[in-house]
């Protein structure tokens, strides 16, 4: 005998097959996304706060040593640029020469200059020859070593200079000697190997001092002391003549 099932029981029963089939084929792991339509995860922007899901922690041996601060470093001056002459060591001397006379005349290896206070440029390094001249004082002449660069020179008029010298023969009454007159402004000195015949003075002890051509002798008499008569070696009244007149005008510089 046959009996009629209703049509509601049936479509309950297949639908509780169809729940247990699926729990039935569903497998345990983690369900992937469909590959289709998935959206890609938007990346954080640059600096945003939070961790990094995508990348494991760093460890303490993974994380890189702190490095010193990199020194700035000059700019290279840029190849074949000139130097600048102000850079460059002097080649040139310069004199700027003054006097205690205004107004003197300044000559450097004969070439005239310009009158005190004067500045010479463009002196080559070495050894010059200087002249000055003002009137009424001696002219005076020296050596100068001139160097690059600048350098001052004073030139007294006034100070007393006197270095002379002579050969001489002190004449005895009975015999003579040889010896040098020398002459400073300390003095005038008889240096001889007869030493009763040496002597050594300031100027303002001369008593007497002149020059007798004919005789060709030079008469010196120490004040309260001895006389002496020198002649020149060569029987040359001009060398007599000479020192005594670099002599005498140191005196009268000095006022003796």
């Amino acid at each position: 005998m046959n009996r009629l099932v209703p049509a509601g029981a049936v479509t309950c029963a297949a639908l509780a097959a169809g729940v247990l089939w699926y729990v039935a084929a569903r497998p345990s792991g983690p369900v992937d996304p469909p590959a289709t339509g998935a959206r890609p995860i938007a990346s954080a922007p640059a600096g945003a706060a939070g961790p990094d899901v995508t990348a494991p922690p760093p460890t303490p041996d993974s994380t890189p040593a702190a490095r010193p601060a990199a020194r700035p470093v000059a700019p290279a001056a840029p190849a074949g640029e000139p130097v600048s002459p102000d850079a460059e060591a002097p080649r040139l001397g310069t004199l700027r020469i003054e006097t205690d006379v205004p107004g003197a005349q300044v000559f450097i290896d004969r070439r005239f200059i310009g009158t005190t206070p004067v500045t010479a440029d463009n002196i080559e390094p070495g050894t010059h020859q200087l002249n000055l001249t003002a009137e009424g004082f001696d002219g005076i002449a020296q050596s100068i070593d001139v160097e690059p660069g600048s350098r001052d020179l004073t030139v007294r008029f006034r100070e007393v200079r006197l270095d002379a010298a002579i050969a001489v023969v002190h004449k005895h009454r009975i015999g003579s000697c040889r010896g040098r007159l020398v002459a400073t402004p300390a003095g005038v000195r008889y240096d001889t190997a007869n030493a009763e015949d040496g002597f050594s003075a300031p100027l303002g002890d001369l008593e007497t001092f002149q020059v007798d051509y004919l005789e060709k002798n030079l008469r010196l008499k120490l004040r309260a002391g001895r006389q002496f008569n020198f002649a020149d070696p060569d029987g040359n009244a001009d060398r007599l003549f000479v020192f005594h007149r670099d002599v005498e005008r140191a005196r009268q510089r000095i006022g003796q």
